[in-house]
């Protein structure tokens, strides 16, 4: 019934009310946990993970306290992994989590926020020192309907926080200058805070903005922006350069983030988050001086903005040599037509089914056929579910990890070759 209901174009609006209620429930019940707290929302179409997890390793890397409750993962010393398949989870978790993170004496809070949760009131009572935003670009409009309401959700951080860092090589930013008066911006093109003198490999990034230098552990010119402003985090809270620098290049990896997956095959194989068609442009990005072929492996979640589908499609193959679609998660929608929105956009874009375009909807199939087709040399990419622990299908929840997945594969594929 719920999901019927869920459907009607004013189900989100007419039940504001009851997501407002909950939340003032759940955050008395919790007395009002992040009060004491120094907290840090980071929020943005893409980015905010691996932000997120970036100014977190910086604050314990320089001593300080700090939890994080991210879409991959929340907890202080040892990080417990997110099973809900939510970025910012319900006020009732929300606030018993933060309420556990604080019995463990930290001091600050680093909180990945959602459109979702903003509109839904679900940090409510959570005071932000600082505001975090990344970029803008389609997604959610299942949710939100237009791009400028989305636009406006996420603002609701920036007005909310203290003080704010924007992308100002994001046009988003021009309207959020207009919700507060304590900001600094940054970004490569342009911004308060450039990067300069850029040095991309795939073992990281480095550049420098103004007499301070920084470098990741994790590749990508996204990486720019995002230890960008997690530097600009570290600067505004009275962090030392070195402590910003130690502590960015001290991040490793992210789960899901462009992680290597190496059982000694003779081809690269990542596995990455990217699902939204500005995150597939910015890995395919990244991965632009590779010299053999590309084979890409993604499918779309039921339930989901289909619109971008066909989008998704066209990125898939003009960046890819072959492309493979298949199961996200599906939940209560037809795999084969979500899977058609795909194909319609990558046949446009000149791929031919069964030749240099595929459709496997059994997932680990699709993973096995990419290694059968990929040679010495060539890039496997594993895009859409990255971190997540089990795929949603119409019979519930079913344990599957595209990393975990992928080894096992990759171990057959190396005891057959």
């Amino acid at each position: 019934m719920k999901k019927q209901l869920e459907k009607l174009p004013f189900y989100n609006k007419a039940v504001l009310p009851y997501h407002y209620v909950q939340a003032e429930v759940a955050v008395t019940k919790y007395h009002h946990p992040a009060k004491k707290l120094r907290v840090i929302g980071v929020t943005g179409t893409n980015g905010k993970t691996t932000t997120s997890f970036m100014i977190w390793h910086m604050l314990r890397s320089a001593g300080y306290n700090a939890g994080i409750m991210t879409t991959v993962a929340y907890g202080v010393d040892k990080l417990r992994p997110e099973l809900n398949h939510m970025t910012t989870v319900d006020p009732f978790t929300l606030n018993q989590r933060i309420n556990d993170l604080k019995d463990q004496g930290i001091e600050f809070l680093v909180l990945e926020v959602t459109s979702h949760a903003l509109v839904e009131h679900r940090t409510l009572g959570v005071p932000f020192e600082i505001g975090v935003f990344t970029n803008l670009t389609h997604e959610h409009l299942d949710y939100h309907k237009t791009i400028e309401k989305y636009r406006a959700a996420k603002g609701k951080l920036i007005k909310k926080a203290k003080f704010s860092i924007l992308n100002a090589d994001d046009p988003a930013t021009k309207y959020y200058k207009t919700l507060t008066d304590d900001y600094i911006t940054y970004g490569i093109k342009s911004g308060q805070k450039r990067a300069k003198d850029i040095k991309l490999s795939i073992s990281g990034v480095e550049y420098s903005v103004d007499d301070m230098k920084i470098k990741t552990s994790i590749p990508g010119e996204f990486n720019v922006y995002n230890s960008l402003a997690a530097a600009l985090v570290g600067e505004k809270l009275g962090l030392t350069k070195d402590q910003i620098y130690k502590g960015i290049l001290s991040l490793k990896s992210v789960e899901g983030r462009m992680n290597i997956i190496d059982e000694g095959q003779p081809f690269t194989v990542i596995v990455d988050y990217a699902h939204a068609p500005d995150a597939l442009e910015k890995v395919f990005n990244s991965v632009k001086g590779h010299k053999g072929k590309v084979i890409s492996v993604h499918g779309g979640a039921g339930r989901r903005d289909p619109s971008t589908r066909p989008i998704r499609g066209e990125i898939l193959a003009k960046n890819s040599d072959i492309v493979i679609i298949t199961e996200d998660d599906s939940r209560d929608e037809d795999p084969e037509s979500i899977a058609a929105g795909f194909i319609e956009g990558a046949t446009k874009h000149g791929k031919t089914l069964d030749k240099d375009l595929f459709k496997e909807l059994d997932r680990e199939k699709a993973i096995a056929l990419a290694f059968e087709k990929a040679k010495p040399g060539d890039l496997v990419l594993i895009l859409g579910k990255g971190h997540e622990k089990t795929i949603l299908r119409a019979d519930g929840p079913h344990p599957f990890e595209d990393t975990k997945v992928a080894t096992k594969l990759l171990k057959a594929y190396k005891k057959a070759h």
